[in-house]
């Protein structure tokens, strides 16, 4: 049998717990807690919170944990309305937006955060996104064309800026591709599911003269193809949006041109 060892200080400890003493109405949040400066195990704290004086989203129990508990914790988090992505995280074992995740929709007892898994953390909550941006510079997520630019502006039909929808609306939140075992496993070349619907979007875009190459660009054992179907993405994605389907596009344009 193979025996394996862990990396020094990878094992989760346990943490500290925060009494909510005299809350009205408690609810236990368990948080995930790692710091890089103080060389130690990462943790799990427990936090209680009364939510008769918290909102309704697990932003809002966070925050107020943040500001009212222990300022110590750190965590992305800006629109509050699942616009920009930042506060994507693992609740209640499936990656999503702290903003849009409602308390009462989690299961039942103890709510346990994460921060997004297969990632390197920051700290606490916070992903290093470095090479998923990195990633997705790569497509060169533009509009390319090589005809003279019009005096105004490139105009689209109400039938081609419908073939937009469903891709346009990514924000880029990472929770489609860290919850994707090929990225998990192949992530330094594999784009992953939010990268390739984003590609998808662009060569999609009838004001985009640059198909050919942008399907160059995927044409690769790794960029594209390890994308087995599993579906993960679709599954996780806070906005509803489905990066299988846009994978499957660009595989079906991928036959197309060589017949």
């Amino acid at each position: 049998m193979a025996e394996f060892t862990l990396p020094k200080n990878s094992k989760i400890q346990p943490g500290k717990h925060y009494p909510a003493k005299g809350a009205k109405k408690p609810r236990t949040f368990k948080v995930y807690r790692w710091s890089p400066d103080d060389d130690q195990n990462p943790r799990v704290d427990t936090y209680e919170v009364d939510l008769a004086s918290c909102g309704p989203m697990v932003l809002d129990a966070l925050l107020k944990i943040k500001n009212e508990i222990d300022s110590t914790l750190t965590l992305r988090r800006s629109c509050r309305e699942g616009i920009c992505g930042s506060c994507a995280m693992n609740i209640d074992g499936t990656n999503t937006l702290a903003c849009t995740k409602a308390i009462d929709d989690c299961a039942s007892g103890e709510v346990k955060i994460y921060p997004l898994p297969h990632m390197p953390v920051v700290k606490d909550l916070v992903p290093d996104l470095t090479h998923f941006y990195a990633q997705y510079a790569s497509i060169k997520p533009w509009i390319r064309t090589q005809s003279p630019a019009p005096a105004r502006e490139r105009l689209q039909s109400p039938e081609d800026r419908k073939q937009l929808d469903g891709y346009y609306e990514c924000i880029l939140c990472a929770c489609c591709s860290t919850a994707c075992p090929s990225y998990w496993w192949n992530g330094d070349k594999y784009l992953g599911p939010a990268i390739l619907l984003q590609a998808y979007r662009w060569i999609v875009d009838s004001r985009d003269e640059d198909t050919g190459a942008r399907l160059d660009d995927l044409e690769d054992p790794f960029k594209l193809y390890r994308c087995h179907t599993i579906m993960n993405c679709a599954r996780t994605c806070p906005k509803g949006l489905n990066p299988a389907k846009a994978i499957a596009e660009i595989k079906k344009l991928m036959v197309a041109r060589r017949s």
